[in-house]
């Protein structure tokens, strides 16, 4: 399953490192907008959710939802474009 995980870090000058380094250990993943990743795995929302929620500061905000059917798109390369295509519907 494809999820989307977006979030608002509110602390000024965190560094949250480790917070990306959690995202990017999940085997296939995609990041093209500043706060918004793209991940597959067989977890849940809720898996996904309680284990960033670790990395992160309890004032800041995470959002991890199931990737729909329909997607439009603008302005990204001719390879996040082949991403998507080849993930969304999974």
């Amino acid at each position: 399953m494809v999820f989307c995980i977006a979030y608002d870090l509110n602390t000024p000058g965190k560094d949250y490192t480790s917070l990306i380094e959690q995202i990017k250990s999940y085997k296939t993943w995609w990041h093209h907008l500043d706060s918004t990743w793209f991940i597959e795995t067989s977890y849940s929302a809720t898996e996904v959710r309680d284990h960033l929620k670790q990395y992160m500061d309890s004032n800041d905000e995470l959002l991890v939802f199931t990737v729909g059917t329909k997607w439009a798109g603008a302005g990204f390369s001719q390879r996040a474009y082949s991403w998507l295509r080849e993930h969304w519907n999974k």
